[in-house]
């Protein structure tokens, strides 16, 4: 099956990397835009079917294991896919010691949310079950390896395939589960199972399509390398967990779950976006390694080309929501909800920063100088808390917002005009908000 046009692939089939890269990028946008759609829908049923404060509380602990599941990861993906790239003869190694070490991460950081939960509500025993199961998701984080092999390899059609499937599946008994007036602990087992099913069924996927399970070796030495080049971007995964979901735990600890409900249901729409970077960064950076190591001035001018892009699609999505947040509010979630509309007009700007993050994140992977980041993200969850500490008993659910949004801009952005490491990339991101630039080289065909 080929998922891009006919006309197109006919214009670039004398260039098979730039194919397998388009080829690539149509499977991810595939798997993405059905995702979000059905994702969307089923979503709005179900916050429309639980109503606000058992949404909310659902969302609450969402967000609190995420803030875990950064430690499962030990911050190995993107280090993991940048070794398989430069030296394939590791592959073995490489995923063996990442499958060893997210192993032995999912249980410490399952352990350690347990902890955190029965700390901060301890009299709240369905807070606590729903904790439980949504978190021992983390207890299978090894099974991941397969998707950082077929991100390695460009050949996200795989993962489209498994992911797709499995989500379709569920996203009908989810439906089931509003029809039979289901409880609220059946919708976290549901996506629990979700998750884990996705996870074995891609390992079979790898082992029959891609790399064969039985060659995965362990060598200590190999271990210890991914864990000294992985060890910041574990930490700053840490603090941008917290800082992207802090906002939800403090709105719930100081306003209570309702507010998180609503508050949730403005972040759902705002956020889903992000999975577009995430496409586009997965398929070329790849190949955007392989430029780096034959012709830098070349790969620079294609990161500058990134960095535009990714600033065209995230202010033209903050934007639309911007004019339209009422109206879609109002449309997919009723009455109830109505107050997240003011939420997501602020909310959804904090994108564009995000978007622009993630790129000189890879940058900073690629230059082996992960320790920014780790520091960049630690200056944004104290300036979240911090904001959070005084704006949400002053403004409520909209100061939540401003304080997500004033601390995505400072670490993103403003952080790296501080450091002498990363000034040249701060001014090719504010380049990039050059509208009159971007439109003549849209214009020239430079973009």
């Amino acid at each position: 099956m080929n998922i891009i046009p006919a006309f197109v692939r006919s214009r670039i089939a004398h260039r098979p990397n730039l194919l397998k890269i388009v080829d690539n990028i149509g499977w991810l946008f595939f798997d993405k835009i059905l995702r979000m759609g059905v994702g969307l829908l089923v979503g709005v049923w179900v916050a429309r079917y639980l109503g606000p404060e058992q949404f909310g509380m659902l969302n609450f602990a969402t967000a609190f294991t995420s803030m875990f599941a950064a430690i499962a990861a030990l911050g190995l993906p993107s280090i993991v896919v940048r070794d398989i790239v430069r030296d394939p003869d590791t592959k073995a190694s490489t995923l063996g010691a990442a499958a060893m070490l997210q192993l032995i991460g999912g249980f410490i950081a399952y352990g350690l949310c347990m902890v955190a939960i029965f700390i901060l509500r301890p009299e709240d025993a369905l807070t606590k079950t729903l904790v439980a199961i949504l978190g021992a998701v983390m207890l299978f984080k090894a099974l991941d390896i397969a998707v950082y092999w077929f991100e390695s390899q460009v050949q996200s059609k795989y993962t489209v395939w498994v992911q797709n499937g499995v989500f379709l599946v569920f996203a009908i008994i989810k439906v089931g589960l509003i029809l039979i007036n289901a409880s609220l602990i059946s919708f976290a087992w549901a996506t629990l199972s979700e998750s884990i099913l996705v996870g074995f069924v891609l390992l079979v996927v790898m082992n029959r399509h891609g790399f064969p399970i039985r060659h995965l070796s362990l060598f200590w030495q190999r271990v210890k390398s991914l864990l000294t080049d992985s060890w910041p971007l574990l930490l700053s995964s840490i603090a941008v967990m917290v800082y992207m979901k802090i906002d939800q735990i403090m709105l719930g600890q100081m306003l209570g779950d309702e507010a998180v409900g609503i508050y949730s249901v403005a972040v759902r729409i705002s956020e889903v976006w992000y999975i577009l970077p995430g496409v586009i960064l997965s398929t070329i950076v790849p190949s955007m390694l392989h430029i780096k190591n034959q012709n830098e001035v070349l790969y620079y001018e294609r990161l500058q080309s990134l960095f535009d892009l990714m600033t065209v699609i995230s202010v033209s999505i903050a934007i639309l929501f911007t004019f339209m947040s009422t109206s879609i509010i109002e449309l997919l979630f009723g009455e109830k909800y109505v107050e997240a509309s003011l939420i997501l007009k602020i909310h959804v700007w904090g994108g564009v920063f995000v978007f622009l993050g993630l790129v000189s994140g890879h940058w900073l992977v690629a230059e082996n100088i992960q320790n920014i980041i780790l520091n960049r993200s630690i200056v944004g969850v104290i300036i979240n808390v911090i904001s959070n500490y005084f704006l949400i008993p002053e403004f409520g659910m909209v100061g939540c917002a401003y304080a997500t949004l004033i601390s995505q801009a400072m670490s993103s952005l403003v952080f790296d005009v501080f450091i002498p490491l990363t000034r040249a990339i701060f001014w090719m991101k504010l380049r990039s908000f050059n509208f009159l630039r971007l439109i003549n080289g849209f214009w020239m065909g430079k973009i």
